[in-house]
This record gives C-alpha cells, sequence and structure tokens, in this order.
C-alpha cells in the first residue's frame, strides 16, 4: 500500500541571501515551499509565490521513514527559507 502526504507553506520572506535551487540557482522574495512525501521519499521544492515554476532543493529527494520525519523535513526546508543563504553552513 502506497504511503504519501503533501504539504505547502506560502508567502515566507527568504533571509539574506535567498535559497538556494538545483535549476535556477539563488532565489529571493516571497516564496512559497512545498514537499510530496511518497513511501519514504520526501521532494522538497520551493517557487515564487504565484508563479508555476517549481525549483528543487539542493538536498531533495530526502528519504524518511514515515509521515512525521517528512513534516519536519518540510518544515525545515520552510525555515531555511526564512534564515537565508547567509546563515546556512557550507
Amino acid at each position: 500500500m502506497e504511503q504519501w502526504a503533501t504539504w505547502t507553506t506560502i508567502g515566507i520572506i527568504s533571509g539574506p541571501g535567498g535559497v538556494p535551487t538545483v535549476e535556477r540557482g539563488t532565489i529571493s522574495g516571497e516564496l512559497t515551499v512545498h514537499t510530496t512525501w511518497v513511501d519514504g521519499r520526501a521532494d522538497i521544492t520551493v517557487q515564487y509565490v504565484g508563479a508555476q515554476d517549481w525549483f528543487t532543493f539542493p538536498e531533495s529527494p530526502v528519504a524518511v521513514a514515515d509521515e512525521p520525519a517528512a513534516r519536519e523535513a518540510h518544515q525545515q526546508a520552510v525555515e531555511r527559507v526564512k534564515q537565508g543563504a547567509r546563515g546556512q553552513a557550507d
């Protein structure tokens, strides 16, 4: 049986330096974070609020064992956006 869940957080203002993405490089401004968890894999993406294109977080997909861990991965991504790239360790 397939297990899945999804979370979306809208209207996050990125911190200094924005947030890195795989496809676009760094983006900043008012952003949306979306996570889809299916059978132990969380795919985390970000977009400009109101835009159509989604961009992948560099660490995505994330291997997570269960729905609560996937929810936590989503919340960590939201916090990374709020913090911005300058506050993250290399």
